[in-house]
């Protein structure tokens, strides 16, 4: 990986008109950003090398496989010890509910997303998964009401 190349505008553009649409043909990328086949594939390769394009993926409708609630959970460990980190993170993502996790600074250890369908599933996630992980000592939910913005990649 190139990791001290600099993308141009033409980068951006490439990179832009990607997060749109990841699937259109390297023919029509090449047409939207005013370069010919062979250059937009090698800017497209070295884009990827330089680990600005770090795959490609089909976005899904999280709603209707996962559940259109979202809740964001702290959660605070009993120890910041290097074990409790590693057993907390290797559990919690093997928990399809967590859609993302951090660890932070500040009063709480990590921050969740969580989705779910209802009430129900979230207890169920709460009490089978979350308090069973060994050195949990508090979790504080918050239930989103709206999901005002999500994006696919910073705005370029």
């Amino acid at each position: 990986m190139t990791t001290d190349y600099k993308a141009d505008k033409t980068d951006l553009k490439i990179m832009k008109a990607l997060a749109a649409d990841g699937r259109m043909a390297w023919s029509e990328l090449g047409d939207k950003i005013g370069l010919s086949l062979t250059p937009t594939l090698r800017r497209v390769r070295r884009l990827e090398e330089a680990g600005y394009i770090q795959g490609y993926v089909a976005r899904l409708d999280e709603g209707r496989l996962a559940g259109r609630m979202s809740i964001f959970v702290s959660v605070t460990l009993t120890s910041q010890a290097e074990e409790a980190i590693t057993v907390f993170e290797q559990q919690i993502a093997a928990a399809p509910e967590v859609m993302s996790c951090f660890l932070m600074t500040g009063d709480t250890d990590y921050s969740l997303r969580v989705v779910v369908r209802d009430l129900d599933d979230y207890n169920r996630f709460l009490t089978r998964t979350l308090t069973r992980i060994p050195g949990v000592a508090h979790i504080k939910s918050s239930f989103a009401l709206r999901t005002v913005l999500i994006r696919s990649a910073p705005p370029l």
